[in-house]
Formats: C-alpha cells, sequence, structure tokens
C-alpha cells in the first residue's frame, strides 16, 4: 500500500531515503516525504503532495535537509485525500517524535477522540496521527517501552518507523500485518517495505515476524517480542541481483518484465523437472494425504484470482477432483465449506495481500491443509502455509503484474500434472507430453513475443477506444479476464470480459457501430463456436481483434486484425496467450500517454483491507 524507508549510519540521510523512496513509489504516490535529525538532534520534516519528484525538487535530492538518521515515506492514499497536510511523516505537538506508516489503523477514530480530550491537535485527517500522539502520551524516556505501550492500543495492520529528537541516530521499526524487511549495513543500518529499496546499499536483510520490533542505531540492531523481551534474529542474503530491480534500458518496468517472462519462467519450471518427472519440493503433502483430498479451493485477489481461474480448468481437467475459485475477501465472510479434505491453494505475488492472508488463516482454522504460490521468500503467506512452492520471478515493480501471473500459472500447472501422476490419473504418454509441454514453455513465451512486434502499430489503431470487450470460451475465458484487467488498469479504457456463449444473454446490447471486441479463439475444439460469436458482433457494426493460435487462418474472414500465439498443447496455451495481450494492453496506454508503471489508484501490493 505504502512505502516506508529508514536509515541511520553515518552517511547523509536524506539521499538515501529519496532513492529508497523511488524504489517504493510503485507502492503508493500519492505523496511523499521525509523527516531527518540535523547533528542537535532536532527534527525536520519535509513533505510534499504528488509525486516524489516533488519532494526531490524541494530537499535539493536530499541536501537540504541534513542528517545522518531519517525515516521516509511514499503514500497511497486510504484516510484523508492526497493533500501536503496528509502526507507523512507525522510530527508530535511538540516535535520529538515523528513516524512513518504503512497500513490502517483500524480503531484510530476511538483513540483520536481519547487524545482531542487530552489535549492532543491534530493536523491532518489521517489514522496514522494517532500514533504519534500516543507515542508523545507513554514517552517518559524509554523509547522502547512507549513503542510498547503505544502499539498495544493499536487495532489493525502497521509497518511503523519512529524518530525520536532525544534519541540521537536511533530508530525503532515495527512490523504487524503489513511488510517490513530490516537492512544490515557497515556502521549503517536500514529499514523498508521491500527489499528493493535496500539493495543498493546492502544484501544482508532481517525479516521480522507480526509482534516484533528492532531498535537501531549505526551500531547494530536489537529486537523484541511485543512484551519487550530481546529475542534473536538470524540474517539471511538477498540473491536478487541489483540489475534485476532496474529498467536495464526498457522505457517501462512493464515492459522489461513483459520481456522478462521466457527467463522468469525458465528459472520457475528447469528446477522442476528432472528426468522427465516433475519434482516439487514444498510441496508438504503425500500420495496417500493426496488421495484423502476431496476438494480444492483456490483462493487469491486481482491477477492471481484470475491465475486460479485458469487452474481450476487444468486441473479439474487432469485430477478429476472438484476446484472452486473463490476472490479471497469473500472467501473469508461467507463460511466456507471447507474440512481437513480440502487443500486451499492461497495465490500471491508479494505475499502481503491482506485479504489473501484473512482468508489463509480463515481456511487453516477450519482444518484444510494449506499451499501458498508466492513470489517473496520469508512473506507472511509463505510462512503461513503448511506448504509454499515459490514462483521464481524475480523483482516485479510496475504495479501491473505480468511475468508474476505467468509464473504463477507455470507453478498451478506443474502442481496439477504432478498430482494427478501421483493419483494415476494420467498415462505414461500423456504425461510425457505434459511434461515435455511446461519444458518447453520460455521457449514458447519467446516465440509469443516475437510473433507480436508490430504490436506498436496495432495499439495506434485502437488506443482511441472508449470501451471494449474480451470474449472467449473455456481457457480462452479465463484468459480474457486477465487481458481485461490488464487493459483497464493501466490505459485507463472500461473494458469487460464474457464468456462467448453469454453474449446473446444482455451483452450484446452493448455493441454497436466500431465497437471493439477483441475474441479470444485459441482453444481448437471450441474455434467454430467462438467464430460464430464473432459474427454476431461483426453484424451489429463490431470490431475485431482475433487471438488465435499462428497458422489459424480462418479468423481473417471475420476478424480486421490478429494476434498470434504459437501452437501449444490446449492446457498450456494460457501462458503464451496473454502475452500478446499484455503488449497490446502496455502500447494501447503508453499511445493514450498513460504513467504506465505507476497507474492512477492503484498500488502494487495491497496491504490493507
Amino acid at each position: 500500500m505504502c512505502g516506508i524507508v529508514g536509515f541511520t549510519g553515518a552517511r547523509q540521510a536524506g539521499p538515501i531515503l529519496l532513492e529508497g523512496l523511488r524504489r517504493l513509489e510503485y507502492r503508493g504516490y500519492d505523496s511523499a516525504g521525509v523527516a531527518v535529525q540535523d547533528d542537535g538532534g532536532q527534527i525536520r520534516a519535509v513533505k510534499a503532495s504528488g509525486r516524489l519528484e516533488h519532494l526531490c525538487t524541494m530537499t535539493r535530492e536530499g541536501a537540504a535537509v541534513p542528517g545522518t538518521c531519517g525515516i521516509g515515506h511514499t503514500r497511497w492514499a486510504t484516510h484523508g485525500a492526497p493533500t501536503t497536510m496528509n502526507a507523512h511523516p507525522h510530527l508530535s505537538n511538540d516535535g520529538r517524535f515523528a513516524i512513518v506508516h504503512n497500513g490502517i489503523i483500524e480503531n484510530y477514530a476511538e483513540l483520536r477522540e481519547e487524545l482531542k480530550a487530552r489535549g492532543f491537535v491534530f493536523h491532518s485527517e489521517t489514522d496514522t496521527e494517532v500514533v504519534v500522539h500516543l507515542l508523545d502520551m507513554y514517552y517518559d524516556g524509554d523509547l522502547k517501552k512507549a513503542v510498547i505501550r503505544t502499539t498495544a492500543r493499536l487495532e489493525g495492520s502497521y509497518s511503523l518507523g519512529v524518530l525520536c529528537a532525544e534519541k540521537p541516530g536511533e530508530l525503532i521499526a515495527v512490523k504487524c500485518a503489513s511488510p517490513l524487511v530490516l537492512g544490515v549495513g557497515a556502521g549503517e543500518n536500514f529499514f523498508a517495505s521491500d527489499i528493493t529499496a535496500l539493495l543498493p546499499y546492502t544484501r544482508t536483510v532481517v525479516e521480522l515476524e507480526d509482534g516484533e520490533f528492532a531498535d537501531l542505531t549505526p551500531e547494530g540492531m536489537h529486537f523484541f517480542d511485543s512484551a519487550g523481551k530481546e529475542i534473536q534474529k538470524t540474517p539471511t542474503r538477498v540473491v536478487w541481483s541489483m540489475e534485476a530491480a532496474e529498467k536495464g534500458g526498457y522505457e517501462h518496468f512493464m515492459l522489461k518484465e513483459i520481456m522478462e517472462q521466457p527467463r522468469a519462467l525458465k528459472a520457475t519450471i528447469e528446477p522442476r523437472i528432472r528426468e522427465g518427472r516433475i519434482q516439487l519440493e514444498g510441496f508438504a503433502l503425500t500420495k496417500e494425504e493426496l488421495q484423502g483430498i476431496r476438494r480444492v479451493v483456490i483462493t487469491a485477489c486481482g491477477s492471481a484470482y484470475h491465475a486460479g481461474c485458469v487452474g481450476r480448468y487444468v486441473m479439474e481437467e487432469l485430477t478429476r477432483i472438484p476446484v472452486e475459485v473463490d476472490i479471497a475477501s469473500e472467501l473469508r465472510y461467507r463460511h466456507p465449506i471447507i474440512d481437513e479434505h480440502t487443500l486451499v491453494i492461497v495465490i500471491s505475488q508479494s505475499g502481503e495481500t491482506a485479504d489473501t492472508i484473512a482468508a489463509l488463516k480463515e481456511c487453516k482454522n477450519l482444518g484444510a491443509r494449506t499451499l501458498a504460490i508466492v513470489n517473496v521468500v520469508g512473506s507472511t503467506v509463505a510462512k503461513l502455509a503448511h506448504s509454499v512452492l515459490y514462483t521464481w520471478a524475480g523483482p516485479e515493480i510496475a504495479v501491473a503484474t505480468t511475468k508474476g501471473y505467468t509464473t504463477q500459472l507455470a507453478v498451478l500447472t506443474l502442481l496439477a500434472v504432478y498430482m494427478a501422476g501421483e493419483l494415476g490419473r494420467l498415462d505414461e504418454t500423456r504425461y510425457a507430453q505434459l511434461v515435455e509441454g511446461i519444458a518447453a514453455l520460455p521457449e514458447r513465451s519467446q516465440r509469443a513475443i516475437d510473433l507480436n512486434r508490430r504490436m506498436e502499430t496495432l495499439a495506434q489503431k485502437y488506443h482511441s477506444t472508449d470501451s471494449l470487450f474480451f470474449i472467449g470460451r473455456n481457457l480462452d475465458y479465463a484468459v480474457a479476464m486477465e487481458a481485461s484487467l490488464k487493459l483497464k488498469e493501466i490505459s485507463y479504457i472500461h473494458s469487460e470480459a464474457y464468456a462467448a456463449g453469454e453474449l446473446k444473454h444482455g451483452t450484446i446490447a452493448l455493441i454497436d457501430q466500431g465497437r471493439l471486441v477483441v475474441a479470444l479463439a485459441c482453444h481448437t475444439a471450441l474455434f467454430d463456436k467462438l467464430m460464430s460469436n464473432v459474427k454476431e458482433v461483426k453484424a451489429r457494426g463490431a470490431r475485431v481483434l482475433g487471438v488465435v493460435q499462428e497458422g489459424e487462418h480462418r479468423i481473417f474472414a471475420e476478424a480486421d486484425d490478429a494476434l498470434l500465439v504459437p501452437q501449444t498443447d490446449p492446457l498450456l496455451l494460457p501462458i503464451p496467450e496473454i502475452i500478446p495481450l499484455q503488449l497490446f494492453a502496455y502500447y494501447v496506454a503508453k499511445a493514450k500517454g498513460c504513467d504506465i508503471d505507476k497507474p492512477k489508484n492503484l498500488a502494487k501490493s495491497v496491504t490493507v483491507e
């Protein structure tokens, strides 16, 4: 949601904080701010509404806020408009404390009234400001004690960075249901919402569990539980390359990440196929335990939910186990029928999505076996689930996911084939075909990129449309949902995905002269059915952009243009099929002049409800 960063050391803090915020801006870009201690311990805060560059200009890239200890924040607005007044850091009335916060304080209203009655003056509309006033109220010279008493009053999710004028060079970092990672340096230490903010300075990190906090000074770190008892934490080494979090010559992170998909798929797939068999280290269920699974529930949000919709088709087809796909924010509130014979698959790129975490906890409480499919090692979802399968996509910076989605599909497909094999639902010939096809997906994905090099020209033709529809059947429909989301979230064009057979049940009333319809027709067995739907919309004046497998020339009898997908096994098609549609969304947004990596009102990881 928001991004926070902190630094203490011998170097000037301002430039380091701003560089960290640049790497976290994908988490929110409604406003930004920093608070830095000068040599005398006095805290100076500078805040600006709008994009981070405004703050960089105001502070002369950090030079205008001298000091060697500080905190920073980039905001995705929840409570209060995206104004300078509501920007973080928030300061106490006497200026002794400054804090940054990612999350939501659910009981802030009652705390606010209590604090106002005690004489504290509020200057913002945010939920966060109650935290800094609580710290001020409880502080008696012992900063850790004040932090413990303050956090004991908070309900909701939060990661916090705390700066105190009376404690020069000291930072407090707190984690509760919001992401936070600590960076260990030589004579300097850091905290941030995401590892990417730390990569220019250190590869040694420490992860806090919910309820834990850390005391950072240039000399080192000390860790405490929620009661203030000191605990030990073991640092780990980050293996991501610095270059993986940079644009690498591409105009946008999204384009870079689309082009990285063959590599990401190879990293996800290749280690899991050995001597023609799928090996899933991290999947804890034995063959006997698998035989006891009567039902599979897949739950996720956004693009991960769409990955789950694809997974349902593939898993049911291969395992013959009933599969249900639920939006995580709905699953947790509808009293799901889940027991020890249910396998719950939780999908999340970040592993920190609040609704997904809540759904996972609910399913565990009901006795289900749980499996996480996540990209971020050590994330909350990964820690909570009984088993975890990582998508080795590497860091994904663009808000609109691309390689995160396709690597999720890869893991779901590997899982489906593995389960079917273990359960004896596949003969050896079909098993070998599928394994060979999965192993070829990186090459098929590169082919999908190569087949659609004229996408920029095609996008110029269609970018002026104000509303369009994606249609498909079976797996094509599941892919259509993700394609529609990609387009709307970065181009702001209204788009909807429909099962093609539903056109006549209302949707066709919206088809008029010039309306664009993107018709996904890669599923060969249903091609003729889909073409009937294409003829229906063409008869009403629609323009049609077809999506077909390479060599399928029949589409040109009806479609105005076509995107091409390499020939692929029907169950594996969704991975190469989505790539030209990602490119289409990207180039349409570029033609419209949209901010592709940072679309309005969105954030990369939704860590609050």
